[in-house]
């Protein structure tokens, strides 16, 4: 064969590249694959290998869920089997990771492939342990529209639809097999959501216990907590996410040109950027009218809504184990004490335990601690402790 002139070669060269680029694009592009035709909740869109700093091997998943709506969406997520895995089964603990922002670079997959993932050490421990781990971003966050932050039902389904996905994806976790669920904060509340709707929502998964740490089960008393304080910007992050969720809120006629700004703002942001920018903040200065956020959650439409947040007034479909500090400066701890016991009365298993370690950021390592042999136990089959009636 004749050999290429240099002309050739550089645009042969160039065409190469370009079709790599091109295929790294469409695979690490958050895309809206065609998906089967009726695709159920918890069906694999796409799945792609990711590389990421865990001790095991990650794949990106884009999976069917379902809204606030009940209407049918798609969500990504990550996908780690470890890489030592015990001798049988693999376990697969389906991760709802605490707040991580709103903005598109801020979900939890692409952050284990940046290498910022600020709960990398609570999955690896996960790893290490011999568990597979599953972890949703959440609806909107990593994929097109809106992150629908704290909301139950979407988290919840989010949760419970990624363990489907894992057991659908071959790679070596059981189609059948048990499955728990863990989160913290924000994935406290979508950990201890999914455990009160899977007997309804996925009937079919092998739920055999719950990890729920600082679970923000009343978020209008989570938004009287925080306004005014250090993490007050967490609350833009709550009100972006019921204007998503239910578009037909007049969200933005209560707002004054400061909060209109400051709620577009956060649509942009990871919540250390929050943190930062809006310490302190008052919503009374967002509003229209001088009235602070709060005041508009005894009110209606917004009331019946925050009101469908509320957990607790289903019974968990496996036991629980909720962990919170004393000291908390986010979700205050009286909350948790009031959903085990609501809990307890309906019945459940549920493990209360409260940690000295103070404020909120402090109670996550003591929480996973106790996390690891508790769930160790429910994939063993052994009894759970219950706190109710203590």
């Amino acid at each position: 064969m004749a050999s290429l002139t240099p002309s050739v070669r550089i645009a042969t060269r160039s065409l190469g590249l370009a079709v790599l680029v091109l295929a790294g694009v469409l695979l690490a592009a958050p895309a809206s694959a065609a998906e089967p035709e009726g695709a159920g909740p918890g069906t694999v869109v796409s799945a792609v290998p990711l590389a990421a700093a865990l001790p095991g091997r990650a794949t990106r998943v884009l999976y069917r869920s379902t809204d606030t709506a009940g209407r049918p969406n798609t969500v990504s997520g990550t996908v780690i089997v470890p890489l030592a895995p015990p001798p049988g089964p693999l376990r697969l603990v389906s991760y709802a990771a605490g707040t991580q922002g709103l903005a598109d670079r801020c979900a939890p997959s692409r952050q284990f492939a940046a290498g910022t993932e600020y709960e990398a050490p609570f999955v690896s421990t996960l790893l290490t342990a011999g568990f597979a781990v599953a972890v949703t971003d959440y609806e909107g966050l990593g994929t097109p529209g809106e992150h629908t932050y704290v909301n139950r039902a979407a988290t919840a389904h989010a949760v419970l639809d990624m363990a489907r996905a894992a057991q659908a994806l071959d790679v070596g976790v059981p189609a059948d097999g048990p499955v728990a669920l863990a989160g913290y904060s924000q994935g406290g509340g979508a950990s201890a959501a999914a455990a009160e709707l899977a007997p309804s929502y996925a009937p079919e998964l092998d739920l055999v216990g719950a990890y729920a740490g600082a679970v923000p089960a009343d978020l209008a008393e989570v938004a009287a907590f925080l306004d005014g304080k250090p993490g007050a910007g967490l609350l833009a992050y709550a009100v972006n996410g019921f204007r998503a969720a239910y578009p037909d809120l007049p969200v933005d006629d209560l707002l004054n040109d400061r909060g209109r700004a400051v709620l577009a703002e956060t649509r942009g942001q990871c919540t250390g950027d929050t943190i930062a920018r809006y310490p302190g903040t008052r919503t009374e200065t967002l509003t229209r009218d001088g009235r602070p956020l709060t005041a508009y959650l005894d009110e209606e439409p917004f009331r019946s809504r925050v009101e469908e947040q509320r957990i607790g007034t289903r019974t968990p479909g496996a036991p629980v184990l909720i962990v919170h500090s004393v000291a908390d400066d986010i979700v205050p701890i009286g909350q948790d004490r009031e959903l085990a016991e609501r809990w307890c009365a309906r019945g459940a298993t549920v493990q209360f335990v409260p940690t000295p370690v103070p404020t909120h950021v402090g109670g996550a390592a003591p929480g996973f601690a106790a996390a690891v042999p508790f769930l160790e136990g429910r994939f063993a089959g052994r009894e759970a402790v219950s706190t109710c009636g203590r």
